[in-house]
């Protein structure tokens, strides 16, 4: 008889936080923050679920490859139903793996119990230049973070600070509600309920902060890098948003027997069928790390540059489908569309393509060798 998914439950309540289409809508504005939502992230215990068992969490992420499955799942779940609280709540994961690998047991604890008290993390590594956030030999803190997503509501914020020799240290701010952040830059044309913005972190000192690991440990290969597969499942939750707006779309207006609508919705599926294998490939390489570094590395850099042409190819389908109407405010592919078209701006991305094909080239292994069959 099968065993139960011990992780089912989680997925699912990914899914109910999620959806709330009225709530999209509403929040569409300058400096929203989608507040109903995390509430309910936090009542469903997916803010502690990434957390190990005995901190308190679901062990979601753990190196077990059911843990590395489920959390890929809840975070295209979240991004299904909001590419913004999406945003949020992966940087809120990212923070905590990071925390669990580099953290000592004294800094998990302590920020474990501030997991469980409700407060939500992030991640800012963003910096106006001149201007980002040091750390001098006394302890102070001075400068900002920009494009910090949950500005004045992630009270838990893991940063970088420059140190006096260059390097780079981990911290956790601890911050109170609303305090610190301006939202006045962020005008993009989508994820607006992001509640993106400057943070100044001039004044504090080391008394309001928690080190994790040690210097450098944010960069160590191929954690970080590897790790960009967790935004690249959020994404395709927004890939898979749209795609289901120009599906509903066609059934609707019953539009769907025309030949040229299902060439186009059929491309569509293909890219979104892709991007499911990829990310579900990447993330368990990432997951196992069974791999070296390199070769990890390339895989998920491999599978940014896919899903990345594969939104914006879905993008241009459903908009080519649906016609005007997916351009009136009131259609839900219109917010869809912005959102995904702010979202897929990641870091980059010419380096993450060319990077995953100067690791084939140098490379002993042929193409077909070059990453497992299953891993």
């Amino acid at each position: 008889m099968p065993t139960s998914d011990p992780f089912s439950a989680l997925v699912g309540a990914a899914e109910a936080a999620a959806r709330a289409p009225d709530e999209g809508a509403e929040l569409d504005r300058h400096g929203a923050f989608p507040e109903a939502a995390v509430a309910r992230l936090r009542a469903a215990r997916l803010l502690a679920a990434p957390l190990p068992p005995d901190l308190g969490g679901a062990g979601l992420c753990g190196s077990d490859p059911a843990a590395g499955r489920a959390l890929c799942r809840v975070l295209t779940a979240v991004g299904r139903g909001s590419l913004p609280l999406g945003r949020l709540y992966e940087g809120h994961v990212n923070a905590l793996a990071l925390v669990l690998r580099y953290g000592d047991p004294e800094a998990q604890e302590r920020l474990a119990m501030d997991v469980r008290d409700g407060h939500l993390f992030g991640v800012w590594n963003t910096e106006p230049e001149p201007g980002g956030l040091a750390l001098d030999g006394d302890g102070n803190l001075s400068g900002a973070k920009i494009y910090a997503s949950g500005a004045g509501s992630v009270t838990r914020p893991l940063v970088t600070a420059r140190l006096g020799d260059g390097r780079r240290q981990m911290l956790v701010v601890l911050l109170e509600p609303g305090a610190r952040a301006d939202l006045s830059d962020w005008r993009a044309q989508g994820m607006r309920a992001t509640a993106t913005g400057r943070v100044d972190f001039g004044g504090l000192t080391m008394r309001d902060a928690v080190a994790v690991g040690a210097v450098d440990d944010y960069l160590r290969p191929p954690f970080f890098l590897a790790g960009a597969w967790r935004f690249l499942a959020v994404q395709l939750g927004g890939i898979e948003a749209v795609a289901e707006a120009h599906r509903a779309h066609l059934a609707a207006t019953r539009r769907g027997g025309d030949p040229h609508q299902q060439a186009r919705l059929g491309r569509a599926l293909i890219a979104v069928e892709t991007c499911r294998l990829l990310v579900a490939r990447a993330s368990a390489l990432a997951v196992a790390e069974t791999e070296d570094p390199e070769r990890i590395v390339a895989y998920v850099n491999l599978a940014r540059a896919a899903v990345e042409q594969a939104g914006l190819d879905v993008l241009a389908l459903a908009q080519r489908s649906v016609g005007l109407a997916g351009f009136h405010e009131d259609h839900p592919l219109e917010r869809l569309s912005r959102d995904l078209a702010v979202y897929l701006r990641q870091p980059a991305p010419d380096a993450a393509l060319t990077g995953a094909a100067a690791f084939a080239c140098a490379a002993d292994s042929p193409v077909h060798r070059l990453w497992p069959e299953e891993a």
